[in-house]
This record gives C-alpha cells, structure tokens and sequence, in this order.
C-alpha cells in the first residue's frame, strides 16, 4: 500500500520554503499530492492553472509530486483520492495556532492526520505575499524563489506596470 500525503496551499506564487515542504514530504511519503487551492473570491497573482504548471516544473525533480487543484474541503480531497495526511509547515508560533485548530477539525472531521513541518530557519520569514510585494518594489528575490517562478513573476508584475 503506498503511503501518500498533500501539501496543501494557495502556492501564489511558490516559493523556495514551500518547495523545502513539499522536498522533505517527499522523503517521508511514497506520493506527495500538492493542492494547490481555487478560492474563487481571491484574485490571485497568477491563475490556478498557472501555479499549477509553475509547481509541475520545480517539482519535476522529485518524481513522486503530483500537483492537483481542489475547492471545497481538504479532507474531502484526501478522502476522494485516500490520502490520511496533511504536511503542513510551521514558520513560527503564531502559525502553530491557526494550523492546530485546523488540523484537529480536519481530524474530527474524517480522521486525516497533520504532520506539522519545522520550515527551514532559512525560509521562516518567508511568505508568497511578501515575496509578491517585495518584487513589486523592485527588492532582489532570486534566493526566495526557484528562477523559473522569478521569470514568471517579473514578467507578469512587468505586464501590469
């Protein structure tokens, strides 16, 4: 039976922490499902289908990543395609909080289990919202992000200057 596990995220864009999760969880887990979320009220960056082609070429590496999209619940994307855990990274404390409550109502919910990541202290300040910002006022973020995501990102932050 293989063992199987999702990182779930917005991925907008993907950035060098998340692809620190998604390298470890591909360790620990024979398939490593990345969901990447439709929220149709949030206007993202890049389209669903765009972080979805960005994340397949800087996971390709890893040969057991498949990278999906999903709305609704998570647990009923783990249930649909039976997976019974959740890797989630954990930057600092106040992360620790928000992801408690979720992992135990996921839990409640249909049993899946979380794993809780430590991020690496090199990426423990990093999110895809600060990396967005920072590049939108010119900040160098080539070590934040894998360089196919930076040409992405500054050619799309370049069509809308």
């Amino acid at each position: 039976m293989l063992r199987r596990a999702v990182c779930p995220g917005s991925f907008d864009p993907v950035t060098n922490g998340h692809l620190d999760i998604i390298a470890r969880a591909s360790k620990l887990y024979d398939v490593v499902h990345v969901a990447v979320m439709i929220n149709k009220s949030k206007k993202g960056l890049f389209s669903v289908e765009e972080r979805m082609d960005l994340l397949r070429r800087v996971t390709a590496e890893y040969g057991n990543v498949e990278v999906e999209s999903f709305h609704g619940l998570l647990v009923d994307f783990c249930k649909a395609r039976d997976i019974p855990a959740i890797v989630k990274g954990l930057r600092a404390v106040s992360d620790f909080d928000y992801e408690l409550q979720m992992a135990q109502m996921n839990n409640g919910l249909s049993g899946v289990e979380t794993l809780f990541v430590p991020t690496n202290p090199t990426y423990s300040f990093l999110s895809s919202s600060l990396v967005k910002e920072v590049a939108a006022w010119g900040g160098d973020i080539g070590h934040l992000v894998p360089p196919v995501v930076l040409r992405a990102l500054s050619d799309r932050l370049a069509e809308r200057r």
